[in-house]
């Protein structure tokens, strides 16, 4: 009788079975690292100074990619909402349509993929370039919990800066489109700001704010465990990185589509 190897049919469904369940026990292992990092989050002392330090790294040093990325935008959407308004005789509503699609879709969503290309790539390859030292294992050993000590604190920073960044990329962005579309094409000022004001809901304004939060916990809980399981040297550290970023990118979108057919 032949063996499970040598059977190429067994082999072949072997391989199936392998390729199927690894992304299962990915799941289940991302969904177990994120409940350690949430039950962590209310076990006293609580690293103040730490999020302080992470909200700093994560919000302010992402705020000058924010705020050039918002200015175009914004710009973009008034040359592009301009030209397609006029073609209808509607170029009054210029302000709604530059209002509503950065606080519904645009703010949230480009801010936190850039938060993530700017900020998640560098503390997945921290944390993977800490585990490759073995200075998690170090903090285990002298009994403190890497969760709380590291993973917590990015976590509630995230979960600070991407709201505050996103707030700060839609202003910018109506800015953007109020120079665009009045000082360049002619709208007027009352008017633009005006219709907005008669247009823009409280519920746009929220549902930004909680697209926001769901990104900034995405990009925390997927950065940290990228680098919390990276590979050894430094290609299991690019490795981890990059996937990192591919995968907070792609849930970003997801969550996006969700979250917009729940929030309208």
């Amino acid at each position: 009788m032949s063996s499970f190897q040598d059977n190429p049919i067994a082999a072949f469904f072997a391989r199936l079975g392998e390729l199927a369940l690894t992304p299962v026990l990915s799941m289940g292992r991302m969904g177990v690292f994120l409940a350690r990092t949430v039950s962590t989050i209310f076990l006293p002392p609580f690293k103040v100074g730490r999020v302080v330090k992470r909200v700093q790294f994560i919000g302010y040093q992402s705020l000058v990619v924010v705020l050039l990325t918002g200015l175009f935008t914004g710009m973009v959407l008034a040359f592009q909402g301009y030209n397609t308004l006029s073609r209808v005789g509607s170029t009054a509503f210029l302000g709604p349509m530059v209002a509503l699609s950065l606080l519904r879709e645009l703010g949230p969503v480009v801010t936190a993929l850039m938060v993530t290309a700017r900020g998640g790539s560098a503390l997945s390859a921290e944390i993977g370039i800490m585990r490759n030292n073995e200075e998690i294992d170090a903090l285990e050993l002298m009994g403190l919990n890497p969760f709380r000590y590291l993973m917590v604190p990015i976590f509630l920073a995230a979960l600070i800066s991407l709201p505050l960044l996103t707030v700060v990329f839609n202003c910018i962005g109506i800015g953007g489109g109020y120079l665009v579309g009045v000082k360049m094409l002619g709208v007027g000022g009352g008017t633009y700001l005006g219709q907005m004001a008669d247009y823009v809901r409280l519920e746009d304004i929220t549902s930004s704010i909680y697209k926001s939060l769901t990104f900034g916990g995405l990009i925390a809980w997927v950065c940290c465990y990228k680098g919390y399981y990276a590979g050894y040297g430094a290609e299991g550290v690019s490795k981890a990185t990059t996937r990192a970023v591919v995968l907070s990118s792609v849930l970003i979108l997801m969550f996006d589509y969700f979250l917009t057919s729940i929030l309208f």
